[in-house]
């Protein structure tokens, strides 16, 4: 079967895939990376959840994700991985750079003559500034919601309903929900506005959005990455502009996402110490003396 071209883009930026939870799409999100060719590739916090990682779940789709992005950064894109708040122990090794690969807090890019400034989001949660234990309790509350999400999708799945989001749907209908994602977006474009940037990118809320907000100061372009656990969307920059990708929206992954995964792949086995020593010394191509 002949492979589908990969689309050049100029950016693409993604947020919040939450890999080694069990809630992230991570075979959606391969399916996605495997498909562009992009110039500069953005991850823009949320990736790997240390929060709620567990060394015992670290699946195939997961780890394939993984292997993605590396072979992104062996092929020369520019990867930006800026840090978010579920990976916020990455923040300790700001400035890491290597190759094409580089870990920071925030990008400023020019952008044909204009500035963009990307960054996670999470600095201007009040929640996580003063009460880090209770937006953890929160995010263990949202994976249980996600999991039993995902559990009546695969119902609903096999009945023949459509897709269904508990998560979406509290958040557009509770009031105080809907006026923090507002106040979120109207406290990033006013910064940005100040400070002369044309694009604001964020992730954080799980909320993909491109517009253009307005003050008496100025205008900016509000842009929101989404995420890789409910609405499976990215941002990317080509042909000058900025375009909102919808995975489920794409006709050509809607046939892929078809095909089940294998059960044997959601849950790897637990290696001791002594295989992953071995599977070091295989890589090093060193074997072991014999006594």
């Amino acid at each position: 079967m002949k492979k589908a071209k990969k689309r050049k883009i100029d950016i693409a930026v993604i947020s919040d895939t939450h890999l080694g939870t069990f809630g992230c799409r991570a075979t959606e999100l391969n399916n996605y990376l495997k498909s562009i060719n992009p110039k500069i590739l953005i991850l823009n916090g949320d990736i790997i959840d240390i929060w709620q990682f567990k060394k015992r779940y670290f699946p195939k789709p997961h780890m394939k994700v993984i292997k993605q992005l590396m072979s992104f950064i062996t092929s020369g894109t520019k990867v930006y991985y800026i840090t978010g708040n579920h990976d916020e122990m990455l923040r300790r090794f700001k400035g890491f750079a290597l190759g094409s690969f580089e870990i920071v807090n925030k990008v400023v890019l020019d952008i044909e003559g204009k500035k963009a400034w990307f960054f996670h989001g999470d600095v201007f949660d009040v929640t996580m500034q003063h009460s880090k234990w209770l937006a953890k309790l929160g995010s263990a509350g949202y994976d249980a919601l996600i999991i039993l999400n995902t559990a009546v999708n695969w119902i609903g799945n096999e009945l023949g309903f459509g897709r269904i989001s508990f998560s979406k749907k509290i958040k557009n209908g509770v009031k105080s929900a809907v006026k923090f994602i507002n106040n979120f977006e109207i406290t990033a474009s006013e910064i940005a506005i100040s400070e002369g940037y044309k694009y604001v990118v964020c992730g954080h809320i799980h909320q993909p959005e491109i517009k253009k907000i307005k003050t008496d100061k100025g205008e900016t372009t509000y842009l929101n990455s989404g995420d890789w656990i409910e609405n499976l969307t990215a941002l990317e920059y080509n042909n000058h502009q900025w375009n909102l990708y919808e995975y489920e929206k794409d006709i050509l992954f809607n046939k892929l996402n078809n095909t089940k995964v294998k059960d044997e792949e959601l849950i790897e086995p637990e290696k001791t110490n002594s295989q992953l020593f071995e599977e070091l010394l295989q890589e090093f191509n060193i074997t072991k003396f014999s006594k």
